[in-house]
């Protein structure tokens, strides 16, 4: 049987990061309680809007709940606004959850016509399609944090421990691997006939 992986799914593109789960071998199910939590491998903390996704995960009982299961060693994936929230910031809003010891700015490139999408270096992975939408910017790592990748001086991709983040969104492309390298943190198997180049 695949492995179950959790998907916060109150607000934001987490139906496409169940469909790039799936691709990868996985079986996805959406998180929106306290409950969903139970018997997960791993959780996605998908893009959408930070400050509209962290308020609904303090309204319905999972903001706690999530920090303390990562803190225990659950491993997360945050992409965008879940990056955001992962990390740390000075902005007032959204509430950090301070998973990982990084800076992250909100909307660091600009509006969504700013979005672009570029093919850069990453580390294990070579050249990989980075699809950026109202994209934040991460600075400022802590010595536990390995840098994956970066964009110009900004960090793009990085873990620490148990957690993984990315600014871009790579549940939009065709590329499995991030989510396949995701999953073998999670001590799940990805399917071999998984799509990604």
């Amino acid at each position: 049987m695949s492995s179950l992986i959790g998907v916060l799914a109150l607000q934001g593109d987490f139906e496409s990061h169940a469909v790039a789960l799936g691709r990868a071998g996985a079986r996805a199910c959406p998180v929106r309680r306290p409950a969903d939590l139970a018997g997960l491998v791993g959780l996605v903390v998908p893009g959408g809007e930070s400050t509209v996704m962290q308020r609904l995960a303090a309204e319905y009982g999972l903001e706690q709940p999530i920090r303390a299961a990562v803190q225990r060693g659950l491993p997360v994936f945050g992409t965008c606004a879940g990056a955001i929230l992962m990390g740390r910031g000075s902005e007032l809003r959204p509430p950090r959850w301070r998973l990982m010891d990084i800076g992250a700015e909100r909307n660091a490139y600009g509006r969504q016509l700013q979005s672009t999408t570029l093919t850069l270096p990453l580390a294990t992975f070579g050249e990989f399609e980075c699809l950026f939408i109202r994209a934040p910017r991460l600075f400022d790592p802590g010595p536990e944090v390995e840098v994956l990748g970066r964009r110009d001086d900004d960090i793009i991709l990085a873990r620490q421990a148990n957690v993984l983040v990315a600014t871009f969104h790579p549940e939009l492309t065709e590329d499995d691997r991030l989510h396949r390298y995701f999953l073998e943190s999670c001590g799940a198997e990805a399917s071999e006939t998984s799509v990604g180049r």
